[in-house]
C-alpha cells in the first residue's frame, strides 16, 4: 500500500503542473515586443492627422454640413454636393485656370531643365554643386519672401522689369516690339496668369534640374565615348544618347510636375491680393476649396471638390503612365 500511495504523488503533481502554469499570468516580453512600441507612435499619429481626416473627408463629401453647427447637424444628401460642384461655373472656371497655369508653368520647366541640365552637367565639372545649390535656392525659398521679391519686380510704378521694359522701348531699331506704358503684372486680368505662371517656373525649375542631373550622372561615359569614335556630333549625343537614358526620370519628373501644378495653391494664393480685382483669374481649384470650406463654410462641398480634384490628378497621371508605356513598347519592338 505504501510502495503505491508513494508512487501516485509524483503522477499528481506531474499532472497539476501544467494546470498551475495554464493559470500562472504570463510576463511581458520586453524584447518581443519593443519593436512594435517603438513604431508605434508614427502609426498613432498617422491614424489621427492623416487616415481619419482622408477618411472623414470622403463621408462629409456626401453631407452637408457647417461647423459652426455642430456635428450633429451634418446631413446626408448624397451626390447632390457632386452635382452641385459639376455644375458651378466657379469650379469650371478654378479648373480652367488651374489647366492653364499648369501648362504655362510646368512645360517650360522641362523644355529647359532637360538642355540646362545637360550643359551644368557637362561644363561645370568642378563647381557643379554650386550652381546646383544656386538653382535649387528659389525651391526651398518661403513663399511669403518669393512673393514680396516678385510684387516689387511686377510693380507698375517703380518695379524693374517695368523699367526693362522701358529702356528696351527707347531703342532705335527694337523699340517698336515693346510698349512705351507701363504694364500693370499684376492688377491686369491680361497679364497675372503670365506673371504667376513665371513665379511657378521660376521657383520650381531647379527642383527639376536637380532630378535630370542625378539621371545624367548615371548614364555611362563608355556611350558618349563610342558615339565621339564613330564621329556623332554634341547635339547628336544629347539627341539619341542623353534623351533615350533620360526617359524614366522624365516620366518621374513629369508626373511629379502633373500631380503638384493641379494643387497650385500658395503662389497665386500669396502673390494676389484677396481684394484685388483679378484675383478670380488665378483662382485655382485648391484655392477654390479653400474659399468654399472657410469662407463660405460650405465644408461637404469642399470635400466633394477635393475628391473631384483627386480623381483629376489620378487619371491624368493614369494617362501619363499609359503614354510613357506605350511609347517604351514601341520603343522594345524596334
Amino acid at each position: 500500500m505504501t510502495v503505491h500511495s508513494s508512487s501516485a504523488v509524483p503522477a499528481q503533481q506531474e499532472a497539476a503542473a501544467p494546470a498551475a502554469a495554464r493559470l500562472r499570468p504570463r510576463r511581458f516580453n520586453m524584447k518581443k515586443w519593443a519593436p512594435y512600441i517603438f513604431i508605434s507612435p508614427f502609426f498613432i499619429l498617422f491614424a489621427i492627422f492623416s487616415l481619419f481626416p482622408l477618411l472623414f473627408s470622403i463621408y462629409l463629401s456626401f453631407n452637408q454640413w457647417e461647423a459652426a453647427s455642430g456635428v450633429e447637424a451634418m446631413q446626408w444628401v448624397g451626390l447632390d454636393n457632386y452635382k452641385y460642384a459639376l455644375s458651378d461655373p466657379w469650379f469650371l472656371r478654378s479648373l480652367g485656370n488651374t489647366v492653364w497655369l499648369a501648362l504655362a508653368s510646368g512645360v517650360p520647366q522641362h523644355l529647359v531643365a532637360i538642355p540646362l541640365a545637360a550643359f551644368i552637367h557637362n561644363s561645370f565639372k568642378r563647381s557643379r554643386n554650386l550652381v546646383i545649390g544656386i538653382y535649387f535656392l528659389p525651391f526651398i525659398t518661403s513663399s511669403v519672401a518669393i512673393a514680396m521679391v516678385f510684387n516689387t519686380l511686377f510693380s507698375r510704378d517703380y518695379g524693374q522689369i517695368n523699367v526693362l521694359i522701358a529702356w528696351c522701348a527707347s531703342l532705335p531699331v527694337i523699340g517698336g516690339l515693346f510698349p512705351a506704358e507701363s504694364i500693370d503684372w499684376l492688377g491686369s486680368s491680361l497679364f497675372i496668369k503670365p506673371a504667376v505662371a513665371f513665379v511657378i517656373f521660376w521657383r520650381y525649375l531647379g527642383w527639376n534640374l536637380v532630378l535630370y542631373l542625378s539621371a545624367l550622372q548615371v548614364i555611362p561615359k563608355d556611350l558618349y565615348e563610342a558615339a565621339t569614335i564613330d564621329g556623332a556630333s554634341k547635339r547628336q549625343q544629347f539627341w539619341y544618347i542623353t534623351l533615350p537614358q533620360l526617359k524614366p526620370m522624365i516620366y518621374l519628373a513629369v508626373t511629379l510636375t502633373i500631380m503638384g501644378n493641379l494643387q497650385l495653391f500658395e503662389e497665386p494664393f500669396v502673390l494676389v491680393a484677396e481684394s484685388s480685382g483679378v484675383s478670380q483669374s488665378v483662382m485655382t481649384t485648391a484655392i477654390f476649396v479653400y474659399k468654399t470650406a472657410f469662407s463660405s463654410g460650405d465644408f461637404g462641398t469642399a470635400s466633394a471638390i477635393s475628391w473631384l480634384l483627386f480623381l483629376i490628378i489620378a487619371s491624368t497621371t493614369w494617362v501619363n503612365n499609359r503614354v510613357f508605356s506605350r511609347n517604351e513598347r514601341k520603343e522594345a519592338q524596334r
